[in-house]
């Protein structure tokens, strides 16, 4: 099984004059984001979205920043497909907890045995009350934790809380994600040393505090093996951002013990030829029409990781 894990930055369907037509991948938070010219490029940058996951010929892809199932499907059939994708018959994106829509999604070219969204989970349901950086009865993902088994493997899709406006008060709500996320791995699993599952995408945990524990340490901390460090330190990244620029890595694959045990050559590779060209420590091949800025594909790269005969 080939799984892709990619956050492609704001895909959004709108329908000006009754048109649809995609937002870019853009934030909208350097003076290069906004205006006509920078929305001329929109449908640039999601043919290039589209010809990373081409490129990647996953069997399962799990997406984040996706605003709906509408744009999901649209994307799908109208650019990955004519981008040479695969097709993707089984496809998710629910309603989660980001107030501006950005939810995460998964296309699978294998039936889905089971898919399950935790976005109304609250600390109280898992019995994390002492741990809950807001009330107790409020839902403990940001956006989500969608749960899907497919044959042998059951992935934990996310997206963390960002490290602003508050770095502070971001960590603590991602450490409670992170609780969250082993608790619900705990009780599915309770007692099954052989289970076969995967924590993937956005953990967002590239600029923690300094001197502070990794928010999401308990996922990574005697937990899951963390599938990114079978690369070298310096091939780790998958992010770049243009107001710092900074590299990082926010993006993370990690993998049950059993899982890592019975594919210890599983190496991830990062997709980088989608990024801008302003990421210059990417020194590889880039997609025609990649821009200084933009065009690009996202400001993430997309990450790629097979288990041969699962």
């Amino acid at each position: 099984m080939r799984i892709a894990t990619f956050n492609v930055q704001n895909l959004r369907l709108r329908h000006p004059s009754g048109r649809p037509r995609f937002d870019g991948a853009r934030d909208g938070d350097v003076p290069q984001d906004g205006g006509l010219e920078a929305t001329a490029l929109d449908l640039a940058d999601r043919r290039l979205t589209a010809a990373v996951l081409a490129h990647a010929g996953a069997d399962v892809v799990c997406l984040q920043e996706v605003f709906d199932i509408e744009a999901l499907d649209f994307f799908h059939d109208h650019l990955l497909r004519h981008a040479g994708g695969q097709v993707y018959p089984h496809r998710f994106c629910f309603p989660g907890n980001d107030g501006a829509g950005r939810d995460v999604a998964l296309m699978s070219t294998r039936p889905v045995d089971e898919v399950v969204s935790h976005a109304k989970l609250t600390a109280a349901d898992l019995g994390l009350e002492e741990f809950a950086a807001r009330k107790a009865n409020t839902p403990v993902f940001c956006r989500d934790c969608l749960t899907a088994k497919i044959g042998g493997l059951t992935l934990f899709l996310c997206h963390f809380k960002a490290p602003w406006p508050d770095a502070h008060a971001a960590w603590s709500v991602r450490r409670l994600e992170a609780l969250a996320v082993r608790r619900l791995i705990e009780r599915r699993f309770a007692g099954e040393e052989n289970a076969l599952w995967l924590v993937l995408g956005d953990l967002n945990e590239s600029r923690d505090i300094e001197d502070t524990e990794q928010a999401i340490a308990p996922l990574t901390q005697g937990f899951a093996a963390d599938l990114l460090k079978r690369l070298p330190e310096s091939e780790r990244w998958s992010s770049y951002e243009p107001n710092s620029g900074s590299y990082a890595r926010p993006d993370y694959l990690l993998a049950a013990p059993a899982l890592a045990e019975r594919w210890p050559d599983a190496k991830p590779s990062i997709l980088r030829e989608g990024l801008s060209r302003e990421a210059r420590r990417y020194q590889g091949p880039r997609l025609p029409g990649v821009g200084s800025h933009r065009p690009r594909a996202s400001d993430h790269a997309a990450l790629v990781v097979e288990f041969i005969g699962l």
